[in-house]
C-alpha cells in the first residue's frame, strides 16, 4: 500500500511564533559573593516581550533527595494564569524546588525541557556581562537589591532589536528638549531622557 499523505504538522518553532504570549521560562544561575560564598538567582521570562517577570535569590537550594534545612515555598508568588508554557533545561529542572513546581503546574501549564541555549540562558549571559561581572557582591541582600535594579533597567529602559529597538514595557519617544543621562545601577548604565 502507498503511504497516505497527510498534511504537515506545524513544527516547535512554529509553535512557540504561535503562543509566544502565553509562554515563560525559568532558569537558574548562581552567583559567588566576596567570601565565595555561592548565591542561587531564580529568573522568569515571559517571551512576548521579552519581560523579565521575577528575580528571586536565595542561599539555599534543594538537595536532590527532596531534604532541605528551611521550608521550601515558591518564588514567584501567586500563580500566573496568563502564563501556559514554562520552558526550562536540565539543569532547570535538576534544580527546582518541589514547592515551585507545585506551584507553576497548579493549573493546565505543560511544561517543556529545551535543549540548547535558551532565551533565559541568553538573559543570564547579559545579566552577568553587563551587571554582575562589574560588581562584587557582598551578600543575598545586596545582591537582591542589584537583580532588582537590573531588572527595572531591563524591563523599562534597555532596548532589545528584536522589539524594533524598544523596551520590553513599551515607552514614548521624547523628540523635543535637552538629553539628561540619569545613572543606573550606579552609573554602570544610563537612561537618557529629554527635560
Amino acid at each position: 500500500m502507498a503511504p497516505r499523505r497527510r498534511p504537515r504538522s506545524q513544527g516547535w518553532r512554529t509553535f512557540l511564533l504561535n503562543h509566544v504570549d502565553g509562554i515563560a521560562s525559568i532558569d537558574l544561575f548562581v552567583v559567588p559573593t566576596i567570601s565565595f560564598r555561592l548565591l542561587y538567582g531564580l529568573l522568569v521570562l515571559r517571551h512576548g516581550r521579552r519581560r523579565i517577570m521575577w528575580i528571586g535569590v536565595t542561599a539555599r537550594i534543594p538537595l536532590p533527595n527532596g531534604s532541605h534545612a528551611k521550608s521550601r515555598r515558591p518564588a514567584a508568588g501567586r500563580p500566573c494564569r496568563i502564563i501556559w508554557f514554562v520552558l526550562g533545561t536540565g539543569s532547570t529542572q535538576r534544580h527546582l524546588p518541589d514547592a515551585f513546581e507545585r506551584w507553576a503546574f497548579a493549573t493546565d501549564r505543560q511544561r517543556r525541557d529545551l535543549l540548547g541555549r535558551t532565551a533565559t540562558e541568553r538573559l543570564i549571559g547579559s545579566i552577568k556581562r553587563e551587571c554582575l561581572d562589574h560588581v562584587i557582591i557582598i551578600g543575598e541582600r545586596h545582591l537582591r537589591h542589584i537583580l532588582r535594579s537590573y531588572q527595572q533597567y531591563y524591563n523599562d529602559t534597555r532596548t532589545h532589536l528584536s522589539l524594533a529597538k524598544d523596551s520590553p514595557l513599551t515607552r514614548s519617544v521624547q523628540a523635543v528638549g535637552r538629553i539628561l543621562p540619569l545613572p543606573i545601577l550606579g552609573g554602570l548604565h544610563h537612561h537618557y531622557v529629554r527635560n
